[in-house]
């Protein structure tokens, strides 16, 4: 039997890279996995990829009345057992050149999308449920060109600390996975001497991989966390840590 059997999940940001893996995962350990994004055809290929018992639809997670569709779709299946609020986006701006739309696409996605998110689940949200935010190294490291965005998930671990309190009378665990450098796309686009940079700053000499950030949610959203909730959980090769 899987750690999941059983459970409904819902994964925003769930078409490529973090999101993927663990709509994967979670579709694997036997939950029923609910997948957003934003492209059509994107979602397509997710489901496609993720195999059995997966669902996708179409949402923005800054626009609150996608979610309320997207909960409308999910009621179908009559509660839900796990979020992972994963929706993100990134993009780099030094404080002398940003602008009032930089802040916004990062605080509309990052921030209010995932706060919205949570809130419009709480109430098919089964007691005992498990609540996962993605976060970032960067909420806690300084980088040129990334303060809005560490900023952003910044807010978001502290959010999660005030849920751990408020949802506690329901059993409810809210808990962060902050990644560090992943290999993604984006990733391989950097410069050699960017590369060079990021891995010598890596004490385990070497970026992560998007299933190894899906064990630790497929950790958050199981049994095997029941006793966790309120943590940051680093999935960083101790990026952050010395």
């Amino acid at each position: 039997m899987g750690k999941l059997e059983g459970k409904i999940a819902v994964v925003t940001g769930g078409t490529s890279g973090i999101g993927l893996a663990t709509a994967k995962l979670f579709a694997a350990e036997g939950a029923y996995v609910f997948i957003t994004g934003r492209r059509e055809e994107a979602i397509a290929a997710a489901v496609k990829a993720a195999g059995s018992n997966v669902q996708g639809v179409r949402v923005d997670v800054a626009d609150l009345a996608d979610l309320d569709h997207l909960y409308e779709t999910v009621r179908a299946r009559g509660r839900i057992d796990v979020v992972f609020a994963n929706a993100g986006t990134s993009e780099m701006a030094l404080l002398e050149g940003m602008d009032e739309q930089h802040f916004d696409r990062i605080f509309d996605v990052n921030v209010k999308g995932a706060l919205f998110t949570v809130q419009k689940a709480l109430p098919l949200l089964n007691d005992g449920a498990s609540v996962i935010l993605t976060g970032s190294i960067a909420g806690v490291k300084g980088a040129p060109g990334y303060s809005v965005y560490g900023a952003g998930k910044a807010a978001i671990r502290q959010m999660v600390r005030a849920w751990t309190m408020e949802l506690r009378d329901r059993g409810i665990r809210s808990n962060v996975i902050s990644p560090g450098p992943i290999d993604t796309q984006t990733m391989r686009r950097q410069p050699r001497e960017a590369m060079a940079a990021i891995l010598s700053a890596i004490p385990m000499g070497r970026t992560g991989n998007a299933e190894e950030v899906a064990a630790a949610a497929l950790f958050l959203a199981s049994e095997d966390a029941s006793f966790v909730t309120g943590i940051e959980l680093f999935v960083d090769g101790g990026s952050a840590q010395v």
